[in-house]
């Protein structure tokens, strides 16, 4: 289903965060869990590794609401977009770890000038100096609504858009690719000359028409792979800076 973001995992820990937080060390305790009635192996794999996550732990020690925070921070101390008193758009956003970072990063969660708005199917809670929408960004209307509540152009457009996966390898990266089209499309409708586009891609990264179409329209295109990006993970991620306009 679009909209929703997932988190990644792993990584070396102690550079500073947001609010002279650090990203987690991987020197922790091994749980192990047992398979219980009613609970399926792949749920038990999924129950441990979360428990066995320094980012997890992490997330919930910084007050992150996932640990997908960590690959937004990595990703801005190596690129510098989140400045004070920009405007941004987070696609994907639930359940909000990225919203909180630009937030934080920018000022907005102190009252300060900039915008932030977070889109995703999903409803998320309420947080200081974000603006919450649930819109489905494969509805044809989408665009237009978060255009409309922005109310002008805008700085930076990140996306964690990612599909609910069937397991069908060639479904599923028809899914994805659709996806950082849909995100790449309607950032080029509304980022400033100059402004940022950050996407979750897969596997080779972005590829073929996409990656020519960001050539032609941001001045630098980088792919990154965040440490807190679990190193089985097929996800990295593309920074295209410095939009044509």
């Amino acid at each position: 289903m679009a909209g929703r973001s997932r988190s990644g995992g792993g990584g070396r820990g102690g550079r500073k965060g947001v609010g002279g937080k650090t990203t987690p060390s991987l020197r922790q305790m091994h749980t192990k869990v047992k398979t219980a009635r009613g609970r399926t192996n792949s749920s038990t794999r999924w129950l441990q590794r979360q428990l066995n996550d320094p980012y997890v732990a992490q997330a919930r020690a910084d007050g992150y609401r996932g640990r997908a925070a960590y690959k937004l921070l990595e990703l801005d101390d190596r690129f510098h977009f989140l400045k004070a008193g920009i405007r941004v758009v987070d696609l994907g956003a639930a359940p909000g770890a990225w919203c909180q970072v630009a937030s934080a990063r920018i000022g907005t969660a102190e009252g300060g000038p900039g915008l932030v708005i977070g889109v995703d199917i999903l409803e998320m809670e309420n947080m200081n100096g974000v603006e919450l929408m649930q819109l489905d960004m494969r509805e044809p209307d989408a665009p237009d609504i978060i255009r409309s509540a922005a109310n002008g152009p805008v700085d930076l457009v990140v996306s964690d858009l990612a599909p609910s996966t069937t397991g069908h390898g060639s479904t599923d990266h028809i899914r994805i690719v659709a996806l950082v089209e849909i995100g790449l499309d309607f950032a080029l409708s509304v980022l400033v000359p100059g402004g940022t586009f950050v996407a979750k891609v897969f596997k080779g990264g972005a590829e073929g028409e996409i990656l020519d179409l960001l050539k032609a329209n941001f001045n630098t295109v980088k792919h990154a792979k965040p440490a807190s990006s679990r190193p089985e993970s097929a996800e990295t991620y593309v920074v295209a800076l410095d939009f044509k306009g």
